[in-house]
C-alpha cells in the first residue's frame, strides 16, 4: 500500500469590503503613501468595520467560498481548525463556532495560536492527522481581525495589519503529492518584542490599563524585522537542502506577507527569481494567519500539478519554519 500523504485539494477566502489606503492613513496618523510603500510594499489593507463581526465572521465566509468552490458537503468535514491570534473571545472555540455556522456538524474543532505563524503550524498538524489515516476531510482555515487589536494612533503598527481569511481542505494523496517536509522552530525570549500585553492572564486588563491602551499590539520593529529576516531565509534555506532541492526545483515561494523587505531577503537567499514568489502584501498587508492561504487563494489559477511550494513564516512568540509542499491539482478556473 502506498504512503499517504496530506493534499491541498481546495482553498477559499474572505476579505473585508473597506479599504484603508495609505492616503487615508495619512489623514489619521503623522506618515504618507512614500514611507509606507518604501518600507513596507503596503498601498491597502481591508478592515472589518462591521460592529460586533470578529474573525469567526471572516472564516466562516472564506470557508464558505471553499465549499461553494468545491462543491463540498460540510458533514463530509472531520475537522476544523482555526489558525488566529485574534479569537472571537476568551475561553470560547472560535473554530467550534465556525463550524456549526458553515453545517459541519460531524466535525470536532480547535483554534491554534502562534501569531503570523498560525496557519504553517497548522498545516502541519492538518497534514498530521490526514497521514496518520484517522481523518479524511480536514478544513484549516487561516483568519485574523487585526484591527481589533491596532491603535489607529501609533504608525508603527497601523500602517501593517489588515483583515482577512483563507482556508485550505487537506485531504489523503496516495501519488507522492501535498506535504513533503517540515521544519519548525521557536523561541519564547523573543516574546517580549511584539505582542499584546494586556487582556491575558499574566495581566489582565483593567480600567486603568485599557485608557492607557495597554490591549492594543505592540512591536519593536527593528528586532522583530531583523529576526523575521534572519529566521525565515534560515528556514527555507534548510529545508531546500535537506530535501535537496535547488532554486530551480521551487515553482513558488509562499512566505508569510509581513514586509515587503523580509520576503524580498528570503527569496534572495536561495537566489530565487522575482517571479516565483508570490505577493500580494500591497493589497491586504499583514493579515497575520491569513496570508499563507490569501496567498494560495490568489495564485490558484496559476498553480500547477505537482508544483513545488515552499512556505515560510515568522511570528511573535517568536515562532517561525518553513514546509515543503507538492501541488495536488489543476485549477478549472
Amino acid at each position: 500500500m502506498s504512503k499517504i500523504s496530506a493534499a491541498i485539494t481546495a482553498v477559499g477566502a474572505y476579505v473585508p469590503e473597506y479599504v484603508l489606503t495609505n492616503q487615508i492613513l495619512e489623514t489619521m496618523v503623522d506618515t504618507n503613501d512614500e514611507w509606507i510603500t518604501t518600507r513596507t510594499g503596503i498601498k491597502e489593507r481591508r478592515i472589518l468595520k462591521e460592529e460586533g463581526k470578529g474573525t469567526s465572521f471572516l472564516a466562516v465566509k472564506a470557508a464558505q467560498d471553499l465549499i461553494n468552490k468545491k462543491g463540498i458537503n460540510p458533514k463530509d468535514i472531520e475537522l476544523v481548525i482555526v489558525a488566529t491570534a485574534t479569537p472571537d473571545m476568551k475561553a470560547a472555540s472560535t473554530a467550534a463556532f465556525t463550524a456549526s455556522e458553515i453545517g459541519a456538524t460531524n466535525a470536532f474543532s480547535f483554534d491554534m495560536d502562534a501569531a503570523c505563524s498560525s496557519f504553517l503550524y497548522g498545516m502541519s498538524v492538518a497534514s498530521s492527522y490526514i497521514e496518520s489515516g484517522r481523518y479524511k476531510s480536514i478544513l484549516l482555515i487561516g483568519a485574523d481581525k487585526m484591527s481589533s487589536l491596532i491603535n489607529y494612533k501609533d504608525r508603527a503598527t497601523c500602517i501593517i495589519f489588515g483583515d482577512g481569511a483563507g482556508a485550505v481542505l487537506f485531504e489523503p494523496n496516495r501519488d507522492g503529492l501535498g506535504l513533503q517536509d517540515e521544519y519548525l522552530r521557536s523561541d519564547g525570549t523573543g516574546r517580549e518584542f511584539l505582542q499584546a500585553t494586556y487582556g491575558g492572564s499574566q495581566h489582565p486588563l483593567t480600567h486603568e490599563k485599557l485608557d492607557e491602551g495597554g490591549h492594543y499590539a505592540f512591536q519593536e520593529g527593528k528586532t522583530v524585522f531583523k529576526n523575521a529576516v534572519f529566521n525565515m531565509a534560515d528556514a527555507t534555506v534548510k529545508i531546500l537542502e535537506r530535501n535537496n532541492l535547488t532554486k530551480d526545483d521551487v515553482n513558488w515561494l509562499v512566505a508569510h506577507q509581513a514586509n515587503k523587505r523580509i520576503i524580498d531577503a528570503t527569496a534572495q537567499r536561495i537566489d530565487l527569481e522575482e517571479e516565483k514568489v508570490m505577493m500580494n502584501i500591497q493589497k491586504y498587508g499583514n493579515t497575520t494567519s491569513a496570508t499563507l492561504p490569501l496567498l494560495l487563494n490568489d495564485y490558484e489559477s496559476q498553480l500547477k500539478k505537482g508544483d513545488n511550494l515552499i512556505f515560510a513564516a515568522f511570528g511573535g512568540g517568536f515562532n517561525w519554519g518553513a514546509i515543503y509542499l507538492k501541488w495536488a491539482y489543476n485549477s478549472v478556473n
